[in-house]
């Protein structure tokens, strides 16, 4: 039996083809209060499924909606995601029994579980099937948010408190960001990008991978929205006529140069 689209924001979206997605070895950056993860989130009622994908958005995550648990399975089998939100009721396969194939999978990371569910026992069983934390429905928001914000930090302990390349530094806690001792005000994803790149002082980026690491599924590979972003940090950065730190390289990608001189 052929299983059905999903559908992201109300229009369905295509199946995950694994052949045309790139592996990501870099997991997790920054957004707003915590990490920027790529979220998988298992949700079949519409209004909280889409009010959620927003919030976490907001905070700079790439979220993935699905509705159904069957589907789920096959995206957490095409994209490396650092936190999974699954409802209990839903259709084709019920929250639990995703929890249980994505654990038996090897999928080692959080799993936030949403349930109307109230009973201790009904608690107890997610947790004993791999679930990291429970949120009961209704839930305030601003709650799940913080939740998000934990279980990312577990995703990414390791990372430096500053990241200090050329006359630019970056302080992922606060979303801190100075070049030449000059406040720059970065939104979350802008953030996160800038971030990416920093880390990795020199590397080459090509859109594909970008939009792997910090995007949700629905972006197309045909979408600009790399490029709209990367402009609208050269705008911020290289204010003042100073030298630019993100350069180009035409049919390969993006990188932050580490031989950008204080001076400018």
């Amino acid at each position: 039996m052929g299983l059905e689209p999903l559908r992201v924001l109300g229009r369905a979206a295509p199946h995950p083809d694994r052949s045309t997605i790139s592996t990501r070895t870099i997991r997790g950056y920054r957004g707003s209060g915590g990490l920027q993860l790529r979220v998988l989130l298992v949700e079949d009622e519409v209004g909280i499924g889409e009010g959620v994908r927003l919030a976490l958005m907001n905070d700079g995550h790439a979220v993935d909606l699905v509705g159904n648990g069957l589907e789920a399975l096959r995206w957490a089998e095409s994209y490396p995601y650092e936190l999974a939100i699954l409802d209990v009721v839903l259709p084709g396969l019920d929250g639990f029994g995703v929890c249980d194939h994505l654990r038996s999978s090897g999928f080692q990371s959080p799993i936030l579980i949403l349930t109307a569910l109230d009973g201790v026992d009904d608690r107890v069983a997610g947790l004993d099937r791999g679930a990291d934390d429970y949120l009961a429905k209704p839930f305030a928001m601003a709650e799940l948010r913080a939740r998000v914000r934990a279980l990312g930090r577990r995703v990414g302990p390791d990372r430096a408190a500053l990241i200090r390349v050329a006359d630019l530094e970056l302080d992922p806690a606060t979303l801190g960001t100075t070049r030449a001792g000059r406040a720059i005000k970065l939104t979350a994803r802008e953030f996160a990008l800038l971030e990416l790149l920093a880390r990795h002082p020199g590397q080459l980026f090509n859109q594909d991978r970008l939009l792997d690491a910090l995007w949700s599924a629905d972006f197309v590979a045909e979408s600009n929205i790399v490029e709209v972003y990367i402009h609208s940090l050269r705008r911020k950065l290289d204010e003042r006529g100073r030298e630019s730190l993100i350069e180009t390289v035409r049919g390969y990608g993006y990188r932050v140069r580490a031989d950008v001189g204080a001076g400018g």
